[in-house]
């Protein structure tokens, strides 16, 4: 597996590590600072430093499969295209050092903060979501139409009151006597570990608090101008959410 340091700490933007493996696919490293494509939020990319300063442009990270791609807990660096024979000279048990893009990185983190926060203005199961660096969507199972001046009002007041943001666990059995907690209808905790990973906004009576394993910002006045781009009737019974930055 891969020890994944961003689940602890999503502002590390580098990490020293060694090569486990090597394939045209990807590096899996034994640990990392890259956050692998998953929950909806997009995977880091960045660079893998060789000690003799040489790079290894990484374009995208996901989690790597076993002989029946199935995903497994090791985390893929994949490299973008055209470096074939400086990937050819990466060896297991080479040191490197990991170095995510960390300007694409802050505004994913951002956005996922964001769409948080959306989730407690609408009040609704999700049924869709997707975190870019460019914008972040969310769809909503609901029927009722939405207000796009109304939400963008809404996220800006929760921007501007500081809320801190913390990242805690609890037990499966916690999430058993508690499903509400799961605003998502697509994509379920992963279980299995005896601990679930949880995002909690605000200190006091929380202004969001579910399982999420994706990177955020640690207080939301760190989250700046986003604003609500569009509202679309995906269907009749889906309602989609895009932000943007201002």
């Amino acid at each position: 597996m891969t020890q994944d340091l961003f689940r602890e700490d999503g502002y590390l933007r580098e990490c020293d590590a060694t090569v486990r493996s090597v394939a045209p696919e990807g590096v899996v490293l034994d640990r990392t600072v890259f956050y692998p494509v998953g929950g909806g939020q997009a995977g880091d990319s960045g660079t893998l430093q060789l000690a003799d300063g040489r790079q290894l442009a990484i374009a995208d990270t996901r989690k790597a499969k076993d002989a029946e791609g199935r995903p497994t807990d090791a985390i893929l660096h994949v490299p973008a295209p055209g470096q074939d024979d400086l990937l050819a000279t990466l060896q297991p048990g080479q040191r490197v050092t990991a170095r995510i893009d960390w300007e694409r990185r802050h505004k994913l983190m951002r956005f996922h903060t964001t769409t948080h926060l959306l989730c407690h203005l609408v009040p609704q199961p999700v049924n869709g979501c997707s975190i870019t660096p460019d914008y972040a969507r969310l769809d909503f199972h609901m029927t009722d139409p939405l207000d796009k001046e109304a939400l963008t009002a809404g996220i800006a007041a929760l921007v501007a009151a500081a809320h801190p943001v913390a990242v805690g666990a609890i037990t499966d059995a916690e999430l058993d006597a508690n499903p509400a907690l799961v605003r998502s209808m697509s994509v379920q905790p992963p279980r299995g570990t005896g601990r679930i990973r949880t995002i909690r906004i605000g200190a006091d009576a929380p202004i969001d608090y579910q399982p999420c394993g994706g990177t955020h910002v640690a207080n939301t006045s760190e989250i700046g101008a986003v604003v609500v781009t569009k509202i679309e009737k995906k269907s009749a019974t889906t309602r989609r959410v895009v932000l943007g930055f201002a």
